[in-house]
């Protein structure tokens, strides 16, 4: 379908000053090479007609086709979709970055007015890198697990000779610093699995910015980092654009994030460009059915809890001002005994050659029977490490965890056994939680197997059940998990902690990674899932929007600490710790009609 609006009119909007004429490389590490940039809203990138497809065992698959945009210089233009739509495909051809099953077989990609479709090698590997930066999505596969941080950035300034082996050390700290890295010269001599998932995604960004591009291709930057380290790295990288006069492509399944920091929209469907315009025009009047899908599907903070049930007066919001009742929650029902209950947990690291680090300090929290509680926090503020001590996967420091009653620590033999099989976890990424090797009937069936849960063909019957209940079609139990989607793995991530009829499931980011349809789904299936089997869900995300969606009650952690504890609902409408202010209003495209101060400053 054509888009909604002529693709060459999104040169409208540019936000950047014209930038300095670039200085030569070799003498300057800000140098961006001999190209110059176009001048503000002049078209810098143009893709036109674009297809792409890739070769597979079953044949041709036509990724994109007769895909079109064009992005002004000093703008921010960013395409949005589901998995699978060609979002990130369209921009990977552009830049000559498809895998070798892939090729351009039609249409054209100009930057700064060159065409880049058959370009050679040699000439693509120089605009990479100085002229283009790239800001993948996943940290962990795209960091080199055996190289120090600082080496990698290192080794970008050294290919485009913008530093000497002589001064790279302070050039690093200095790219380091400029991407939002606290103690960069600390950092830099450390290894991927050393940092945090937000520390490493900023690495990926100092990496992309090393050489101040003239156009960043930004891959889902942020999403699987929570709402306040998003903003600083989305601010730090527009105070760069506009210092540059740089572009950015923006890739990302966020429609508030979007709406908030491009001025111009591209929607992608099968492959196909299906609406393109200004931003927020399309936000707020979508003319296509695809487009108008994506915004239904969209969380929201203001929007009412998945299938809401009417609050319980004796168990909404903690009002009075006791310190001690911000640190549980469904306190206010005697007769509702919580399924879990966590007294001060406090877990302790020590760190040879520094001061201890504390990751939780007196937690508290309860659990009622077939609610969800959802933590929330920054990366770092111990929602992780509650949730693994409940597990039992680590030991805590100090504090008490009783499940129905019975201490949760001290159990051994049948106890622990009965423990395990009645407390499941659902994992953020099923791609790594999911035996590669399996098929997805032997992923589902293996709780089955170690606690001897029936004979093989019961078994069977057993795991075409969860596969319907988690509306996965029955003929997937031969595929392995490389062949499904992202959503599809997740859908057997949870048909696998369902396996033993649990009545807990710890829920550790488990749609942070996934587009807002998918997303959507999943929220929808969880609560569905809890009316239908009374599940309890420890819910643990940094999405706020996801968050209100699916949570009775809501505990925000800090520094390892719990600052408030309430009803989702009191905490959303009336929240009353400035860092749970902070984090609302950080969220992107917030749309809540109150208010927000955060420490004591109005937003």
């Amino acid at each position: 379908m054509d888009p909604k609006h002529d693709d060459g009119a999104l040169g409208a909007g540019s936000h950047a000053a014209a930038p300095e004429a670039a200085p030569t490389a070799g003498t300057d590490p800000a140098g961006v090479g001999s190209a110059e940039m176009p001048a503000p809203g002049a078209p810098l990138l143009e893709i036109r007609d674009l297809d792409v497809e890739f070769r597979t065992q079953q044949g041709t698959v036509k990724a994109v086709e007769g895909a079109s945009l064009t992005l002004p210089a000093g703008g921010t233009l960013a395409i949005v979709g589901e998995s699978g739509s060609g979002k990130s495909t369209t921009a990977m051809a552009a830049i000559g970055l498809l895998p070798g099953n892939g090729r351009v077989t039609g249409g054209s990609v100009k930057f700064a007015g060159e065409e880049l479709v058959g370009l050679s090698d040699a000439k693509m590997r120089r605009i990479r890198g100085r002229r283009i930066g790239l800001v993948p999505q996943d940290p962990m596969s795209n960091l080199n697990p055996v190289t120090r941080v600082g080496q990698q950035i290192g080794e970008t300034l050294l290919t485009h000779g913008l530093a000497t082996k002589k001064d790279v050390g302070a050039k690093v700290v200095e790219v380091m610093e400029r991407a939002g890295i606290p103690e960069p010269a600390r950092r830099a001599k450390q290894y991927p699995h050393e940092l945090s998932g937000g520390l490493r995604q900023r690495v990926l960004i100092a990496i992309g910015l090393a050489c101040r591009p003239q156009l960043l291709i930004a891959d889902e930057p942020t999403s699987a980092l929570d709402v306040t380290v998003q903003q600083v790295i989305l601010d730090q990288i527009d105070e760069m654009t506009r210092e540059l006069g740089s572009s950015v492509l923006l890739i990302t399944h966020d429609l508030g994030l979007a709406a908030e920091r491009a001025q111009q929209l591209v929607v992608m469907h099968r492959g196909r460009v299906v609406e393109s315009g200004d931003a927020r025009a399309i936000l707020e009047d979508p003319q296509h059915a695809y487009t108008r899908s994506l915004v239904a599907a969209a969380p929201s903070v203001a929007a009412a809890r998945l299938l809401p049930e009417a609050f319980d007066p004796a168990l909404s919001a903690l009002k009075e001002d006791d310190a001690a009742a911000l640190s549980t929650v469904a306190l206010a029902k005697k007769d509702l005994t919580p399924l879990v209950e966590i007294r001060d947990l406090t877990k302790v690291y020590p760190v040879r050659g520094h001061d201890d680090f504390t990751a939780a300090k007196d937690v508290s929290l309860k659990i009622p029977r077939g609610k969800t509680v959802s933590i929330v926090g920054e990366s770092g503020s111990g929602k992780t490490t509650t949730a693994r001590m409940l597990l039992k996967l680590i030991e805590p420091t100090s504090g008490e965890i009783t499940f129905e009653g019975k201490d949760v620590l001290g159990m051994k033999g049948e106890d622990l056994k009965d423990f395990r099989q009645r407390v499941q976890a659902v994992f953020q990424d099923p791609f790594s939680s999911l035996n590669p090797s399996f098929t997805v009937g032997r992923i589902i069936e293996e709780p089955l197997q170690t606690y001897k849960r029936g004979n093989a063909k019961e078994r069977r019957a057993r795991v075409l059940e969860l596969m319907e209940q988690v509306a996965l079609p029955s003929h997937f139990h031969r595929r392995y998990p490389a062949e499904l989607s992202g959503g599809q793995r997740q859908r057997v991530a949870i048909a696998r902690a369902l396996a033993l009829n649990p009545e807990l499931i710890v829920c550790d980011e488990p749609v942070s990674a996934l587009d807002v349809l998918v997303q959507d789904q999943i929220l929808t299936l969880l609560r569905r899932l809890q009316d239908e089997l009374g599940l309890s869900y420890l819910f643990i995300s940094h999405d706020l929007a996801v968050v209100r969606l699916i949570s009775d009650y809501v505990c925000v952690m800090k520094d390892g600490e719990v600052v408030e504890a309430a009803s989702s609902e009191e905490v959303f409408t009336n929240p009353r710790h400035p860092y749970t202010r902070r984090l609302l209003a950080s969220i992107p495209g917030n749309e809540l009609g109150i208010a927000v101060e955060a420490d004591g400053e109005h937003v």
